[in-house]
């Protein structure tokens, strides 16, 4: 199945198909799966009630959207037409597209015989989702030009969609002042931060030289943001952010650390399952809505892939 989000996010399991609730950011064009998570958590649990932190005047009592079996999800795809190759093959629509459903084709693999069977359809890449997710933290918290989430087009539409009073614009006049948010560092931290980073050692073959320029990371590769996002997010930001700020990137990293390892439990995977929701929910009562894509979703599905895939290494 292919839709018209980014090419990790085409590929989530069947959970996301017309259940799917993410909107589209009005002034940047971007969808966000902001408060859509809510969803995933027990019907009983506090951050349902929660309407300050997450989407106005929505509270969460729909229970998760269910995972289709094999024959219900085969049906489903063989509503979305034949697949069209060649010079026209963007030029098709399905109907209902952008109202009911985001897919604009259906995969060739459905072709298959023994495709619909499948439980693992597609491998999702987690050193991929590592560094997206690393790089959209990082650079919203170190307020990186041109890369940081919270940005002008962002800030102009927050109203629409939850309480943030201490990030809403502030017109003075003919200027419009900019606060500073609670995740943002301040020029001072950021250089502290930067200081730090340039001075880290690391032992042979575990991750790449970190390189600067004017204050900003250049030539990672993969591994490299892997290893940040499982070792060093919490060390850079644990006296510089809030508590819960913290709190949240420090579940975070130790969600892809577990889940990255070379054993695995399935009782450690299911509880890993329900954390997981918690915590990007944690983020999203601190974050902008911006930050929340498809990259900042597909943790979600990183549990399930895992006990029915194995350990990555194998995969």
């Amino acid at each position: 199945m292919v839709s018209g989000w980014s090419t990790q996010g085409k590929l989530a399991c069947s959970y996301c198909m017309e259940n799917n609730k993410a909107f589209m950011l009005t002034n940047s064009g971007k969808e966000s799966f902001f408060y859509y998570h809510r969803h995933f958590l027990p019907i009983d649990h506090r951050y349902r009630k929660n309407n300050n932190d997450f989407l106005l005047a929505k509270l969460k009592k729909d229970v998760a959207p269910p995972c289709l079996s094999s024959e219900k999800l085969y049906d489903v795809v063989l509503e979305y037409g034949d697949i069209v190759f060649g010079f026209q093959s963007g030029k098709q629509k399905f109907p209902s597209v952008g109202l009911t459903h985001n897919w604009v084709k259906r995969s060739i693999f459905w072709k298959l015989s023994y495709w619909k069977t499948n439980l693992l359809r597609h491998n999702l890449d987690i050193m991929h989702i590592e560094k997206n997710v690393f790089e959209n933290i990082f650079n919203t918290i170190m307020d990186v030009k041109r890369k940081t989430k919270d940005n002008i087009k962002a800030i102009m539409v927050i109203t629409l969609f939850c309480h943030r009073k201490n990030m809403e614009l502030v017109f003075d006049g003919s200027w419009v002042i900019k606060l500073k948010a609670s995740f943002a560092l301040e020029k001072n931290a950021q250089l502290l931060v930067y200081q730090w980073l340039k001075t880290l050692c690391f032992p042979d073959g575990r991750a790449s030289n970190i390189s600067m320029l004017e204050y900003r990371l250049y030539g990672m590769k993969n591994h490299d943001y892997h290893m940040f996002m499982q070792t060093l997010i919490p060390l850079a930001y644990h006296d510089l952010l809030p508590k819960e700020i913290c709190d949240a990137l420090t579940e975070i990293t130790h969600f892809f650390r577990y889940i990255c390892s070379s054993k695995l439990q399935t009782r450690h995977i299911d509880r890993l399952e329900m954390n997981i929701v918690e915590t990007i929910c944690k983020s999203e009562m601190t974050f902008l809505p911006s930050l929340f894509d498809s990259m900042e979703h597909l943790p979600m599905h990183l549990s399930y892939e895992a006990k029915v895939g194995g350990q990555v290494q194998y995969r």
